[in-house]
C-alpha cells in the first residue's frame, strides 16, 4: 500500500505531540490548544527533575532514550540500514536512568534530531507493507504514551490545562 492517503494526517498528528501546535488559535487534535509537544517539555526540566524516579519507575531521561532509541530504528528502516532483529536491543533504550547536565541537553539534541527525521520520514508517500503501515501509525502512539508518562512524572513538564483550552476557545468565539 502507499502511506500517501494516510501520511499528511499521520504527519498532523506526530508534529503537534513533538513540536507542539503552532498556534494556540489552530487546531488541535490530540494536544490542549497552546501545548508546546514533547521537545518544548523537556527543555523545561533541568538533568536532576530529567533524572528522578518515582516508586520504581522510568525517569524521564530514559523515557526520552526509548524515544530516542525508537526513531533511529525507524529512521534505519526508511533509509534501509535497519540492524537484523538480533541486534536490536530494546533494554538498552531503558537504562539512561540518570543524566548529568551535558548528557541530558545531548539527549535532547539527539531526540530532536531523530524526531525530524522521522518526521520527514512520515511525510513523504512510499509504498509499504501492513507491517510497515502499523510502524508508521503505531509511533504517533507510542509517542503520545511517553509523553503521558513523563508528564505524569513531572509537573512542569506538562502542557495546557483543560481550563486553559475553554479560556482559548471561548476568546475564539469572542465571549
Amino acid at each position: 500500500m502507499n502511506s500517501q492517503s494516510f501520511a499528511p494526517l499521520l504527519q498532523n498528528l506526530f508534529g503537534e505531540l513533538v513540536f507542539g501546535s503552532p498556534d494556540p488559535k489552530s487546531r488541535t487534535y490530540m494536544l490542549n490548544r497552546g501545548d508546546s509537544g514533547l521537545l518544548a517539555s523537556l527543555d523545561r526540566l533541568s538533568a536532576a527533575q530529567a533524572s528522578v524516579r518515582q516508586e520504581g519507575s522510568a525517569s524521564i531521561a530514559a523515557h526520552a532514550d526509548h524515544l530516542r532509541y525508537s526513531f533511529s530504528l525507524l529512521n534505519r528502516w526508511a533509509t534501509g540500514t535497519l540492524p537484523p532483529i538480533d541486534q536490536m536491543d530494546w533494554t538498552v533504550s531503558w537504562r539512561k536512568t540518570t543524566v548529568t547536565d551535558a548528557e541530558w541537553e545531548a539527549l535532547r539534541a539527539e531526540l530532536r534530531r531523530e524526531s525530524a527525521a522521522w518526521s520527514e520520514v512520515i511525510r513523504t508517500p512510499r509504498e509499504v507493507s501492513e507491517i510497515e503501515a502499523g510502524w508508521i501509525m503505531g509511533s504517533v502512539a507510542h509517542v503520545a504514551y511517553h509523553l503521558g508518562a513523563m508528564r505524569q512524572i513531572e509537573r512542569t513538564a506538562r502542557g495546557p490545562s483543560a481550563e486553559d483550552e475553554a479560556r482559548i476557545e471561548a476568546e475564539l468565539r469572542g465571549s
